[in-house]
This record gives structure tokens, sequence and C-alpha cells, in this order.
């Protein structure tokens, strides 16, 4: 039995985290979301934690109203993020925040001895090697949420990582997979945020149909596993049935498989090392049924953001900071109709372009993470 933190419960990780909980009987102590007061509500009822944290601290008023008769405390803002990643009696935290706004409270957590199940691959992209090395040095596990990266954890275990070869990282290839650079031209929101695969939040929807989100992981996948962007192939698996795999010295090939559905890798990351049978860990996965499974190259032509990413995790330093911090922005100026599909590569490639002299040489530390962060994204901002 565990007592966890959830942060990002709004979102869809978080509600499919609290099916988890559910299947498993888990108590949640703390609970946030970015401003889905309605829905936080709700949870925090069913669950009873002691504290919840709003994001947007205009909302503080409104949930602590809400949620005046449960004895729950309420907090707002950052800090009361971080106050609820590092609840005492919390034995393990669920990171499934949405951006670079994930990396305090994971520092946070860290520092207090939490280990991390991580659905926030901004994190590990921006500030992996602040993240990595504490959690070394404290002892704390950090336990991949994503499916792929869930599937190379399963895949390496009981093998010598001396042995490891190359790590294959599997992707949908998004809604507009095959499809040309003219074809894409005037790709609206609307259209991009239909995920052929997974239900997922808009950003992520986003980052899958433009490969940035494959670009993310594998910036991830460096991070977590200690390997070289060399080493992590990407490849297109439409059926979304193989997660990833990871291939060992002799050539021998390890690999996951089951029905996409993200409860299932959450639910490993709480049971971990158990394999525990629960309403969450349905459906089983019947090969017969699917029959054949494929597998293609991506178009990094086409799909500039999987190239940009591997570029920047080449060059290390501050590259996947200002990658992401670029992204970000431009994900958001093309939900907001400002800027077309395309434009979310050519955005994050001049993002890249103006800060080359300063990415490689700028001490990695936190500071100068969130200092570039906030520089690119105003950079972004006056591109419009």
């Amino acid at each position: 039995m565990k007592t966890i933190s959830l942060l990002g419960s709004t979102g869809s990780i978080g509600r499919q985290t609290l099916d988890v909980c559910r299947a498993l009987d888990f108590t949640v102590c703390s609970l946030t979301a970015h401003g889905n007061i309605e829905l936080l509500e709700s949870q925090a009822r069913e669950f009873k934690p002691k504290i919840v944290a709003i994001a947007d601290e205009s909302k503080y008023s409104e949930l602590k109203l809400a949620l005046a008769d449960t004895g729950i405390k309420v907090t707002a803002g950052q800090e009361g993020i971080i106050e609820c990643a590092t609840k005492a009696d919390s034995s393990a935290l669920v990171n499934a925040i949405v951006g670079i706004a994930g990396l305090l409270p994971t520092l946070a957590a860290v520092e207090a001895g939490k280990d991390i199940a991580i659905a926030n691959k901004e994190t590990l992209v921006t500030g992996g090697e602040l993240v990595m090395p504490l959690a070394k040095a404290k002892g704390v596990q950090i336990l991949p949420v994503d499916s792929e990266h869930c599937a190379i954890f399963m895949s390496l275990r009981g093998h010598n990582r001396d042995d490891l070869n190359k790590i294959y990282l599997t992707a949908s290839g998004g809604p507009f997979f095959g499809q040309t650079k003219s074809a894409l031209q005037n790709i609206t929101p609307k259209e991009a945020l239909k995920h052929p695969t997974w239900s997922m939040g808009r950003k992520i929807s986003i980052d899958s149909a433009t490969l940035m989100n494959k670009g993310l992981e594998l910036i991830e996948a460096v991070r977590l596993f200690d390997v070289s962007p060399e080493q992590v192939e990407v490849v297109v698996h439409r059926q979304s049935l193989l997660h990833s795999a990871v291939e060992y010295s002799d050539s021998t090939i390890i690999a996951q498989l089951s029905a996409p559905d993200m409860r299932l890798p959450i639910q490993y990351c709480l049971t971990y090392p158990a394999h525990v049978e629960t309403s969450a860990s349905k459906p089983t996965l019947s090969l017969a049924d699917y029959g054949s499974m494929t597998f293609e190259r991506p178009d990094e032509e086409t799909f500039k953001c999987l190239a940009l990413a591997r570029l920047a995790i080449s060059k290390g330093g501050l590259y996947p900071t200002i990658l992401n911090a670029a992204n970000e922005a431009a994900v958001e100026l093309f939900l907001d109709e400002k800027i077309s599909f395309l434009g979310i590569g050519d955005m994050v490639e001049t993002a890249l372009k103006h800060h080359e002299q300063n990415a490689s040489l700028t001490p990695i530390t936190l500071e100068n993470i969130l200092k570039y962060d906030k520089l690119t994204r105003e950079l972004c901002q006056s591109l419009v």
C-alpha cells in the first residue's frame, strides 16, 4: 500500500493515475491542477487528500470556498505545488504536470527523498543533468511513466547494462504520418489534435502531430538511461502495441508489448517491481486479433522537430532547454491560430540558431535553465 502525491491531477495522465489508485486502493495525500477547479474539487472530495494546490493563483479563493466544508488545506502557485510535491507522509510522487513547470517540484521532491513516477518529460529535457545526479545522490528512484520509456525500463531489467547496444524508441507517427510538407501547409489546430491512437492533452497531441513529442522522448531516453543520442533510433510503429525495445551486443532485441492504455505503465511505476493484476491492467492484448505489426523510419525532413531535437541533445548544454521553451511557446501560438502548423518547427529552429553562441558555453544551472527558458519564450513572442 502506498500514499502518493499527484501533480497535474486533472490532465489526461492525472485522471488515469487516479483510476489506478482506485484499482490499487492507494491513498492520495495531495493533488494539484493548473486551473480546472470543478474537476479538482470533485477529485478532492473523492480522495480526501490533506492538501490541494491550484497553479493559477487567481482561482485560489474560488477553490478555497468550494472546499471550505472539507477540512482540506488549499494552496496556490508554485509554492503550493512544491508543498504538495514534498508532502511528508507521501511515499511517492507522480508528476503529470505539462511543461517546464514540472522541473522545480521534481527537484524539491528529490531533495525530500521522494521516489518519482515521472510523466513530465520536459523536466528531464531541460533539467535532466540536474535531476538525475541529484536522484542518485539521494537514493531516489526515477520511474518513467511514458509508455515508451517504461517499456525500455522493463526491457533492461535483469540484463547487464554494459551489454546494451541500442534503444528502439517507437512512435505512432501522429495523425499526419506519410503526408508531405505541401499537404501540411494549412493544417488547423482541430485537425492536429486528432491523434489516431492515444487520448491526450492538447499540448502533447500537437507535439505528437509534429513529432516533437518523439524528439523530447529521445532526449528523455538519453537522460534516463545514460546513453548517447546515437544509441537511440526512432521507428514509426502505427499499431502502438510494441512500446519500445532494446538491442544488446549480441544483436538480441528485447521488447515490451501491451494494449495502448496509459494506465498500464502508470500502474507498473506505482507497484514496481511487481506486476499486479487489477481492473486498471485491462484490456489484455491478443496478438492473434491484431494480426500484424509494422515498423518504418520517420520522415525527419517533413517533420523537422524530431531532427531539431536530435540536434539539440547532440550539441548538449542549454540547447534542449531552448528547444523545449521554443516548442512550448510555438505550440501555444499555433493553438491560438497565430502561426501555422509548419511554423512550429520553423520557430524552434530560429530560436536554436538565435541562441547558438551561448547555448553550448553557458553552465547548466537551475538559474540559467530558467533564464534561457524565459529569453526563448520572449523571442518567440517577438517573432509573431
